[in-house]
């Protein structure tokens, strides 16, 4: 996040009075706020914006809060969830915590608490974000070999030799990883999907069948064929190189 950038929360709440009061908050801490009073434009909001923190009344007139959390999970990028709610006993901040949440703030809040803890849970996620590339692999992934060709995780390239080289998207980096640590195995769909895009991923999604069709064209733009990688239709993947020096082990220790 830009130093000069304020921070964008988008406020889900249908009480207009109290949502207009933690708008004035927010500005007066230095944040940015757009509010909402129904789910379904909130979250059409959030999916095309760069949104960093929601602040989340679990009872909407449109939908419930813990669905509309699973929603917003499944979007590509998924800011930062903290629920506010005047339902506070225990089962019920375990539930949502449970369900993705970030935070649970009683009503009635305190302003100078929900500004802290708002900050705290930015904290944590753009930490966690600094390195993370994808739910399995990030900067400190060590450089390994996929049928002998070196891809390199923290400069999300594929090398294929001497001045070959190719970009990659997180995504197909994850995809890559996630075969290259389970060769010789069936890999489910959902598996897979879980282990690149997270647990709250959709796995009815159709986006993996694309990411892995351009992994499929990035080898073969440079000749080389992915027999040892098949698709086993209705029930996952099947990755085994043929054996070479340290093919199935990894590079872990060598950094790029």
């Amino acid at each position: 996040m830009s130093p000069k950038q304020k921070p964008l929360v988008v406020i889900i709440e249908d009480d207009r009075s109290l949502a207009a009061n933690i708008a004035d908050q927010l500005v007066t801490a230095g944040f940015a706020s757009q509010i909402f009073h129904k789910g379904a434009t909130a979250l059409k909001f959030i999916g095309e914006s760069h949104v960093h923190l929601v602040l989340l009344d679990p009872n909407l007139p449109d939908q419930d809060g813990l669905v509309l959390l699973e929603k917003i999970r499944r979007l590509n990028h998924s800011p930062a969830v903290i629920f506010l709610s005047a339902q506070r006993s225990g089962p019920q901040v375990a539930t949502a915590l449970e369900a993705g949440a970030d935070d649970f703030v009683g009503k009635p809040h305190h302003p100078e608490e929900l500004i802290a803890r708002i900050n705290a849970v930015l904290r944590r996620s753009e930490t966690s974000g600094d390195s993370r590339l994808t739910g399995n692999a990030d900067l400190g992934t060590g450089v390994f070999l996929f049928n002998g060709v070196e891809v390199y995780p923290e400069r999300l390239e594929l090398v294929f030799g001497g001045s070959k080289r190719r970009k990659l998207g997180r995504k197909e980096l994850g995809i890559l990883y996630h075969l290259h640590a389970n060769p010789g195995v069936i890999i489910s769909r959902h598996s897979l999907i879980h282990a690149v895009w997270g647990v709250h991923a959709d796995v009815r999604s159709r986006s993996l069948d694309q990411y892995i069709a351009k992994i499929r064209e990035a080898f073969a733009e440079f000749g080389r064929g992915l027999e040892c990688f098949r698709t086993i239709h209705g029930i996952g993947y099947w990755y085994e190189p043929v054996p070479t020096n340290g093919e199935n082990g990894g590079r872990k220790g060598r950094r790029a």
